[in-house]
């Protein structure tokens, strides 16, 4: 009998690891699908809102626009992201020696979804590699915003 309950625990054991590793590797697929297509249509808000002044390749305008690439701006804290792009930014900022005081007008005629998807596209392009921004999380700035 106790060889029966042996077996049994170790079927019901080797069952739920196979469950448990075919339900990891559908979240895994699902989350990479997501952050692929949040960044397929960020980059389609980037080009219509922010390539004429950031340019195709995240590279900005010398001492006019600031480029996007591989700054504390867009790989740090992705809430201040939200707000420049809610808000605009009219500071003056120093990146790798260059000083840029182009006024960055507030894009927040865009929905949550628009604001989340052109910054996870941001902060995966041009060489960048940063967490995504969620709805939820524009969301929750644009309220505190108010």
């Amino acid at each position: 009998m106790k060889k029966i309950y042996c077996l049994l625990g170790l079927l019901v054991l080797v069952g739920t690891t196979q469950l448990y590793a075919q339900a990891h590797k559908t979240t895994s697929k699902s989350t990479v699908a997501g952050l692929s297509s949040s960044i397929a249509a960020g980059k389609k808000v980037y080009t219509l809102h922010c390539l004429s002044c950031h340019m195709a390749d995240g590279g900005g305008v010398a001492n006019m626009n600031p480029p996007l690439i591989g700054t504390t701006y867009v790989l740090g804290d992705k809430n201040k992201m939200i707000q420049i792009v809610l808000k605009g930014f009219n500071e003056g900022v120093e990146i790798n020696g260059d000083t840029y005081t182009n006024p960055m007008p507030a894009q927040a005629t865009l929905t949550d979804q628009e604001v989340a998807n052109v910054l996870t596209y941001v902060r995966n392009s041009f060489g960048n590699k940063a967490s995504a921004v969620k709805a939820a999380d524009v969301k929750k700035i644009r309220a505190s915003l108010k």
